[in-house]
């Protein structure tokens, strides 16, 4: 009896055994699919906003879905960039894959359809994706040492835009020295998204060929990534161009007199300067159907810091490199001239006011001889009326 007794314990106690060896099984398979879904969702948002480079991201614009390989919001990575080579990178639809590099422009390009995906989101809809790591494919590295520039113009443009820049090309940007200073042109572009994508960016490597005047980056062209383009602009002026004095952002739909810029400069400080139509105890937007509308959860003050309008300012190249230093500290919102206005603060340094304030205009002046020939910049009404003002003030005879 004590046997049987002895034998049923035995079963019993390999029966709880076998229980609690499966109710730990159990248990690590649930803890393990937990850790699979966070991980998952945390990627898709969050996570791969942040690393982004080492996850494959897929990316939606008005016209089309796209997949680009190791991408966040128009980032191409990894790329081995030296003097504005670029080797090898894998794209698609428009982007460069293994290329021949001469002068550091990127030719021919592989160009191949992207697959069509479920668009990325970014983390928020105010999401600006810096400070990060992008690459010239289109570069003028040694410009400002070949030229000896005093002054370098650097006009943000869309990559089909070619009326602009041919405009420009042939007014004011014509202008290379004045006062024995020289004066150094470049149109700062980002990858192209337009459904010819393929054919503009071909066209685009044709146009630098010509003419040795237009950077491009690895970020998609767009009026969000306006802030971007400008810190691409920074990064490129502190590696390339620190032996100018000056550097100018202004718009492709800007009139500018070159002489009046030049003659601003001459005498103004080397360091620590920054100038335009400088916007002080400007309130922040909050409404939605505003083009300059930004959230609480995006920037939390009710007015922002002093900023110079992005239609044109113009800064000692000094700050370069500064503003690109407090870029990494400063949360980066999608309105540029603002950015840099948060960056000037976070630095410590106030903008300067334009000796008149008739020299920087945000509205469109009526042309007037005397007046043009008095002020700096201006917005214009078409890139007729550019070619127009600038043809009438090159001809001989009295200004006023």
């Amino acid at each position: 009896m004590e046997e049987v007794n002895e034998e049923r314990r035995q079963v019993q106690s390999n029966g709880r055994c076998r229980y609690r060896h499966s109710y730990v099984i159990f248990s690590i398979l649930v803890i393990l699919a937990m850790c699979y879904y966070v991980i998952v969702n945390e990627n898709s948002e969050t996570w791969k906003a942040t690393i982004g480079v080492l996850f494959q991201k897929t990316f939606h614009n008005k016209t089309s879905s796209e997949t680009l390989n190791t991408v966040t919001r128009g980032i191409v990575s990894p790329t081995t960039v030296t003097r504005g080579i670029v080797s090898p990178t894998t794209v698609t639809r428009g982007i460069v894959s293994p290329t021949t590099v001469t002068r550091g422009i990127v030719s021919p390009t592989t160009v191949t359809r992207g697959i069509s995906a479920a668009p990325w989101k970014p983390p928020d809809p105010y999401y600006v994706a810096y400070p990060h790591k992008y690459s010239f494919v289109i570069n003028e590295p040694e410009k400002c040492q070949k030229e000896n520039t005093f002054v370098v113009l650097i006009i943000p443009v869309s990559p089909g835009n070619v009326a602009a820049r041919d405009a420009i090309r042939s007014t004011w940007g014509s202008e290379k020295v004045v006062a024995d200073k020289t004066v150094s042109l470049l149109f700062l572009i980002g990858w192209p998204t337009s459904e010819d994508s393929e054919k503009l960016q071909e066209d685009l490597l044709r146009e630098s060929e010509k003419h040795h005047d237009i950077l491009q980056s690895d970020f998609w062209d767009s009026y969000y990534n306006l802030t971007i383009k400008t810190a691409v602009m920074l990064e490129w002026l502190s590696a390339y161009c620190q032996n100018a004095q000056y550097a100018m952002k202004i718009d492709s739909d800007m009139f500018l007199n070159v002489k009046n810029l030049v003659n601003l400069l001459l005498p103004a400080p080397k360091q620590n300067y920054m100038t335009g139509l400088v916007a002080r105890n400007a309130m922040v937007l909050r409404d939605p159907h505003s083009k300059w509308y930004l959230p609480i959860t995006a920037y939390s003050p009710f007015h922002y810091p002093p900023y110079a309008l992005g239609l044109g300012y113009v800064f000692s190249l000094d700050l370069a490199g500064k503003l690109i230093e407090a870029a990494q500290h400063v949360k980066a919102v999608y309105i540029e001239d603002v950015f840099v206005g948060m960056c000037m603060k976070h630095l410590g340094i106030d903008l300067t006011n334009p000796p008149d304030g008739s020299l920087f205009n945000v509205f469109p002046v009526d042309y007037n001889r005397c007046h043009y020939s008095k002020l700096i910049a201006t917005t214009t009404r078409s890139l007729e009326n550019i070619v127009n003002f600038w043809r009438d003030l090159q001809t001989p005879g009295p200004y006023c």
